[in-house]
């Protein structure tokens, strides 16, 4: 079972890069006290699910258990197990300024000064930094920089993430735009099905109801511009290490047009070799 621990000052990206390594495959957990590390890994190994990947966070919010971390650290080694220790560090400039940012509280700064926290640390970390495997300062270090060293460190050989997953879903405007749309279209400008009393009933998926929304001069160039859209903006999406696409497609109603266009455009994305699912949010409603 291969193993991450990652360590070092607080305010480095700790956060940052656990959440990558958990889009990477790794079971992950935040803020382990270093004393439970042993008992945490025996318990993944004797899981009837497979388990062969974990990252670990042990850091400075353990209080004084992170004085254990080395021991624990060696103690494993030394029993023959693959384990990488990651300290991430970073300049007392950047630290002070992320948390000014955040208006979060030093773990070590008590009442005092964030200053007075980074000495603290930097004196408690030192020997674990000393013995770390890899060392990172994300002091001018960009979150798509820290993600390829990540990938470049702990990824698999062709060093990817998962391929990025689509979810168009259709809507209505009368019941308010999904809330967790990365792009979104209005589609209101195409003929509307529900002025035809043959086809009001229907939904978009039947093909009667997308001929008539679909098959005009302005619909074919919408779709052929969408298309282009998607896509070029999916392999640089896949690229920043996004994992998950949704695409809201707003009608009046949800039943008729955005329905066909969310049909078509998971069909395109499929021919394009990405995972995509489709809903209809309000293509049952009345």
């Amino acid at each position: 079972m291969k193993t991450v621990i990652i360590t070092g000052m607080s305010g480095a990206g700790k956060s940052t890069a656990i959440h990558m390594l958990e889009d990477m495959g790794y079971y992950c957990i935040d803020n382990i006290p270093p004393t439970l590390i042993s008992n945490f890994i025996t318990l993944c190994k004797s899981s009837h699910i497979p388990m062969d990947k974990i990252a670990l966070v042990a850091d400075a919010r353990s209080g004084e258990l992170v004085t254990h971390l080395a021991d624990e650290i060696d103690t494993y080694k030394k029993a023959g197990n693959e384990c990488a220790v990651l300290f991430l560090d970073a300049d007392d400039v950047a630290i002070t300024k992320r948390y000014k940012e955040t208006r979060r509280r030093h773990p070590h700064a008590g009442t005092g000064r964030i200053e007075d926290g980074i000495r603290f640390e930097r004196d408690l970390f030192s020997e674990i930094r000393d013995r770390a495997d890899y060392v990172v300062d994300t002091s001018r270090v960009l979150t798509k920089e820290l993600r390829e060293k990540l990938l470049s460190l702990f990824g698999t050989a062709d060093k990817t993430y998962e391929p990025i997953e689509v979810s168009v879903i259709s809507f209505g405007f009368k019941r308010g735009i999904p809330q967790d749309c990365d792009l979104l279209f209005d589609v209101r400008f195409m003929p509307n099905p529900f002025y035809d009393e043959e086809l009001k009933g229907l939904t978009g998926k039947d093909k009667r109801v997308a001929d008539y929304a679909l098959n005009c001069e302005s619909s074919r160039a919408f779709l052929a511009k969408l298309e282009d859209m998607i896509e070029f903006l999916l392999p640089l999406y896949a690229e920043e290490g996004k994992q998950s696409l949704v695409v809201g497609i707003g009608c009046t109603g949800g039943k008729h047009r955005s329905v066909a266009v969310a049909e078509h455009l998971a069909k395109y994305v499929k021919q394009k070799n990405y995972k995509a699912e489709v809903i209809h949010r309000d293509a049952g409603q009345e």
